[in-house]
């Protein structure tokens, strides 16, 4: 009984032999083996069609042969208006105004559309529209999650640099590289230390009373999303036991996670540049020269007491805590290090326990003190600048396989490498590392060097199908995070081989695909499909005609502010917290609505993005769950979104603030009423529009015909 009831455990992966797991296993299956995402994209020739006049580009030819083969053809386009606010939206998540509108409608030079393409890529707005695809991604939060979900104060400098990153331009492979390695191949760069946060997005369990459980955590967590964003793979899968479905084999997870290892997971980095420490430097030694002498005094009466409130409160840490804090900084290993920071903060002793612990003399002669400093803070330099960042000091800690994953039941040591199926003849051989300096040992130069590599199986095509699936409204892959085996094959493998490989050669540019994505006649179709097309291909896997699709919230809000002109346009810096229900200030910690009112009508990426309490406003439309890494979202239809656009303080307010410009840049009720359609739905009425527009406007206000506006689906889904 005990021997079936094993056998049984071992099929079902729940118990694995100790030496299998450690080997892998990598006697796996023709199909397996010779999957199409293993192989190295390669250009492929364009196929003849029938209707060559329809093809704009190679993009076309693609399609269009799919279609024909299928006896379809492709939907007419779409007109000028609508194309214009498609990809509007699409490039910077923002309504086209009416004046951008008349002049594409007018524009009759044949690079019409290539000038609107350019003008939308070049706005400020591109790297905000696209940098929020990007931290959908890599699972952005500004606080820890958990219980106690403590805010992470300067993670919002990592969402700034993607979104600059976006509107550089920055070359995808350059963008990968920072983000797994900056530190080590652009030490000398903030941008790209700052970059290295990606690292350390996931949810953090500070208060872990295993401090080394709580490193093990994150590094699988990594782990996980590297795999996720960048290779469209489900590597953490492999945590526990070989890869059900996949050929990923545990040692795999594990020699990829070898990787990170000797990483030190600092949360408040410096990442101020060689001009701003030195001022720093500079303006704190003349400081520090004013207030000498006072300082001396204060801390001469002070110490004693610190020193024995913070012996007391060393004494409650746990022995391999103190044993941790004891051993100098130099010789700490990883899980003491991480023991460290994460004990750190009960060891703190607060001004206001010092002196409580003062007698009332002593108070009396620091308050003194403390008032004779104050002079001098007028020459105290504001600290310099800190961020979520991954740092080395070029030891390398072993890393063991893992066996179920449990941090107390190691394994066999793992050397890092690849994946086994995407090395050279399916073997599992170790990397050459080459340390990047005396403190780097240059193990994440080689995965970031790796996964960036031109000839690269996955990494190419799990970006372009990303860009399409948001052109698209779905991926030639449709399980963007999933290439593999249990992931949906592509509907036209070879486009997403040309468009792969067109990345490459196009250096890399994201711009340069939106390019020749948005000048395709596929995207200029019109959402509606004739009768054949819709009865031979109803989910429009051919796309054979574009796909309608439900804004996003972050957009919906923005929308409101937009053609309200409420909009404060504000780009970068600390995220806002503006105003939430009083209902939803009960779960609200730490949630004060921001002092200026301006920061209240800032793009909705911008609004502080807490893991427990998400913005109430957004949540109805489908915000991801930012403990993970979400590589598309869902379009659900539920009552609360009606519920959201009909009664929301957003919404009111917009209708109000839509009434006011009306009423301000319109004269009479039919040039209102055609204005409010243009702003919020880019187009005239129809004649049965505005005569139930002018009957409704006789017995309501104009606001309740903006917020009628608001609730048109047209409003909140793209064609």
């Amino acid at each position: 009984m005990k021997r079936r009831i094993t056998f049984l455990f071992l099929i079902c992966g729940i118990l694995a032999p100790a030496g299998r797991i450690a080997a892998g296993d990598p006697d796996w299956s023709a199909p397996k083996k010779n999957h199409w995402a293993w192989k190295a994209p390669a250009r492929p020739a364009l196929p003849a069609v029938k209707n060559n006049a329809w093809v704009r580009n190679p993009i076309d030819a693609f399609i269009l042969a799919k279609l024909e083969t299928a006896g379809l053809k492709p939907a007419e386009p779409a007109s000028r208006a609508q194309l214009l606010r498609r990809a509007t939206f699409d490039l910077i998540g923002l309504p086209p105004t009416p004046a951008e509108i008349d002049a594409f409608v007018s524009d009759r030079d044949p690079q019409a559309w290539a000038k609107v393409v350019d003008r939308l890529l070049a706005s400020p707005h591109y790297g905000e529209r696209w940098g929020r695809h990007w931290l959908d991604l890599a699972r952005f939060a500004e606080s820890n999650g958990y219980e106690f979900d403590e805010p992470r104060p300067n993670a919002w400098r990592y969402r700034d640099y993607v979104i600059q990153s976006f509107n550089a331009d920055k070359p995808y492979d350059r963008f990968i590289k920072e983000q797994l390695a900056g530190d080590e191949l652009f030490p000398d760069d903030t941008q790209a230390l700052i970059a290295t946060g990606f690292s350390l997005l996931g949810p953090d369990m500070t208060d872990a009373a295993n401090q080394s459980q709580r490193r093990q955590n994150t590094l699988d967590d990594m782990t996980d999303t590297t795999s996720l964003a960048f290779l469209g793979l489900t590597v953490g899968c492999a945590r526990c036991h070989n890869h059900k479905f996949e050929p990923i084999t545990q040692a795999d997870f594990f020699r990829m996670q070898a990787f990170f290892a000797p990483a030190e997971f600092r949360r408040d980095f410096p990442v101020a540049d060689k001009a701003q420490k030195s001022s720093f430097d500079e303006k704190m030694k003349a400081y520090q020269a004013l207030a000498a002498a006072t300082q001396a005094k204060l801390d001469g009466l002070e110490s004693p007491h610190r020193k024995k409130l913070f012996d007391a409160k060393f004494a409650k840490l746990s022995e391999a805590a103190r044993t941790a804090h004891q051993t100098p900084e130099e010789k700490r290993n990883g899980g003491q290090r991480e023991l460290v920071a994460g004990t750190a903060r009960f060891l703190v002793v607060s001004p206001k326990e010092i002196t409580a612990a003062l007698s009332k003399e002593e108070r009396a002669r620091q308050e003194q003190l403390q008032q004779e400093l104050k002079q001098f803070d007028k020459h105290k330099p504001a600290p310099l600048p800190t961020a979520p960042a991954l740092h080395e000091t070029g030891k390398s800690p072993k890393t063991f396989l893992l066996k179920r994953g449990e941090l107390k039941n190691p394994g066999d040591e793992v050397q890092p490498g690849w994946l086994t199926i995407l090395s050279p003849g399916h073997r599992a051989e170790p990397v050459p590392i080459k340390a990047a300096s005396a403190t780097a040992t240059g193990r994440r130069t080689a995965l970031a060097s790796w996964i960036a590599r031109a000839d690269h199986p996955l990494t190419a095509r799990v970006m372009v199908n990303r860009l399409w699936q948001h052109h698209f409204g779905r991926g030639i892959v449709a399980t963007p995070s999933d290439f593999g085996l249990r992931g949906i094959p592509p509907t036209h493998p070879e486009l997403l081989d040309w468009l792969a490989t067109e990345f490459v050669a196009r250096g890399w540019s994201v711009k340069q695909m939106h390019r020749v994505m948005l000048s395709s006649a596929t995207y200029q179709q019109t959402t509606s499909a004739s009768p054949d097309t819709a009865r031979k291909d109803p989910a429009n896997a051919l796309f054979g005609r574009m796909n309608r699709l439900r804004l996003e919230g972050e957009i919906i809000r923005d929308s409101l502010l937009a053609v309200s002109g409420r909009l404060n346009r504000k780009a970068g810096g600390p995220s806002v917290f503006p105003p939430i229900p009083p209902e939803a200030m009960k779960g609200a910690k730490e949630w004060k609505a921001s002092a200026d009112p301006a920061d209240h009508v800032r793009r909705s990426v911008y609004i502080f993005a807490r893991r427990n309490l998400r913005f109430p406003f957004l949540e109805p439309f489908d915000l991801p769950d930012s403990n993970q890494s979400c590589p598309q979202r869902e379009r659900s239809t539920t009552a609360p979104q009606a519920l959201a656009l009909l009664n929301s303080t957003d919404v009111v307010a917009a209708a109000k603030a839509l009434a006011a410009r009306l009423e301000k840049d319109a004269t009479g009720t039919d040039e209102r009423i055609t204005l409010a359609y243009r702003l919020t739905l880019g187009r005239v009425p129809t004649d049965a529009e505005r005569r139930l527009a002018r009957e409704f406007l006789v017995e309501s206000p104009l606001h309740e015909f903006c917020r009628a506006l608001f609730n048109v689906n047209e409003f909140v889904y793209l064609d």
